[in-house]
């Protein structure tokens, strides 16, 4: 459905350390250059100063899911994120409330994005 999910961010510095390091956690290579495209699986995420030159702002609402593959991936994930300038926005662990009680985790990026990573694995 999707040909690529695209985040602003305001420390394109920032952005790579957060990014290349909770991605990375998850098998996604790193990226470099003025713009950070990520692509995975046939999914591509993205990450770059606004092109209209205002600040990044974060979706009120919004969260970014990726894929993991295993519940130690999604610890990685999350601890790569919090170490890298990200903030906590829910630890790894059973979602109950989620269909098929998935494993996951939440963080919030430098610039105010939330994002989190999800496993089936049991």
């Amino acid at each position: 459905m999707f040909t690529h999910i695209m985040v602003g961010a305001n420390d394109m510095e920032k952005a790579a350390a957060f990014y290349n390091s909770a991605l990375g956690a998850l098998g996604v290579p790193a990226a470099q250059g003025e713009r950070l495209f990520y692509m995975h699986n046939g999914g591509m995420f993205g990450v770059a100063n606004p092109r209209d030159g205002q600040t990044a702002t974060f979706a009120n609402g919004g969260t970014i899911g990726f894929s993991a593959a295993t519940t130690a991936d999604v610890d990685a994930f999350h601890a790569a994120g919090c170490a890298n300038g990200g903030t906590c926005e829910g630890k790894p662990g059973h979602r109950a409330g989620a269909p098929g009680n998935p494993y996951g985790a939440y963080l919030r990026d430098p610039d105010g994005n939330k994002i989190c990573a999800f496993t089936t694995e049991k």
